[in-house]
């Protein structure tokens, strides 16, 4: 057991260390939608006291990770189907528009990692490595995004894709092979449209990418059914 908190440590670094430990664990599908958080099992587990556990959570509550009730415990933050489709129908509206406001600063370097991002993406596609999709389709869209110096737009849109992460992670582990190719030329054609400066193209090709992944989660509604307990 790795004990994160060192003599005299309240909260802070502690805290942040835990978040970091258990974000990762919600994004990787170890901790499920809907299932509970303990704070006695996680201070025994990471050696640390309650102060930093609780900051830990707190981190996570404001990034849409993780759902907690004063009085009643913490949980893995969980969606209905319809709530998966209204956070996509924000993220359809709200991230071509941060796109926008990246898009002119971006550099000639940027489009050698989106090039060699988008290759990775679709290389882990094909070997049906979901975490390694995620992770790297995350990291594509984030590049994109990187030179929009926004004050709130930013956190709004990263809280969105996380909430929505389980249930990605389990859609994508049904995609047909054309459903990967789709993916894969959309972020192509996201390229090009970017590298030719035509920004309106480039906003309607990231919205039609996230409406149809909104599209598809909806045919699965068995992804957001039992999750947790």
């Amino acid at each position: 057991m790795a004990t994160l908190e060192a003599p005299g440590q309240r909260g802070g670094d502690a805290g942040e260390r835990v978040a970091v430990l258990l974000r990762d664990e919600i994004l990787r599908g170890v901790l499920s939608p809907g299932e509970r958080i303990r704070q006695e099992h996680l201070a025994e587990r990471f050696g640390a006291s309650r102060v930093p556990i609780r900051e830990a959570i707190r981190i996570l509550v404001h990034e849409g990770l993780v759902t907690s009730k004063a009085n009643a415990g913490s949980w893995v933050a969980r969606l209905t189907l319809a709530e998966c489709e209204e956070v996509y129908m924000m993220r359809e509206r709200l991230e071509p528009l941060l796109l926008r406001c990246s898009a002119p600063s971006l550099t000639d370097a940027d489009f050698v990692e989106l090039e060699t991002l988008a290759t990775q993406v679709a290389r882990a596609s094909d070997e049906g490595d979901v975490d390694g999709f995620l992770r790297l389709d995350r990291q594509f869209h984030l590049v994109s995004y990187a030179h929009a110096h926004t004050q709130q737009l930013g956190d709004v849109i990263s809280k969105l894709w996380n909430s929505t992460a389980p249930y990605r992670r389990a859609y994508i582990a049904t995609w047909s092979p054309e459903l990967r190719r789709l993916a894969n030329d959309e972020h192509n054609m996201l390229i090009e449209t970017l590298r030719d400066g035509d920004l309106d193209e480039a906003e309607r090709v990231l919205a039609g990418h996230i409406r149809r992944t909104r599209r598809q989660l909806s045919k699965h509604p068995e992804i957001f059914e039992g999750a947790g307990s």
